[in-house]
């Protein structure tokens, strides 16, 4: 049986489950904390939460797409130099082979799904 999934605000921004530090950090000392849900399906979504630090990503496996909630980070595309400032009530797609870099500035937390 599939059914809804609501999360109040006090959960979207209450506390998270500590998850260590981001895999590739290369700078900083980005610790990750989550939510994950069980949507019913393959696809993997829920709550993120970084401190400040930068990884590469090279080659994405999948598709991300989220919403920032709050905090600041710097999105670079290795493909265009281009460099994206993104902040609270900013929504992303990070496309399936997509390579670039992120440098979380301020705690980052974000709703997503990767499919």
């Amino acid at each position: 049986m599939v059914s809804l999934i609501h999360l109040p605000s006090s959960t979207v921004h209450g506390e998270l489950t500590p998850a260590g530090q981001r895999p590739g950090a290369d700078s900083g000392d980005p610790q990750l904390r989550t939510l994950p849900l069980d949507g019913g399906t393959d696809a993997q979504i829920g709550i993120w939460e970084c401190e400040p630090g930068g990884w590469p990503v090279i080659h994405r496996p999948n598709t991300e797409t989220c919403y920032i909630i709050s905090g600041k980070a710097t999105l670079t595309d290795d493909a265009t130099g281009t460099k994206v400032d993104i902040a609270a009530g900013d929504f992303v797609v990070l496309p399936v082979g997509w390579s670039g870099r992120w440098d979380v500035t301020e705690t980052v937390r974000k709703a997503y799904s990767i499919f």
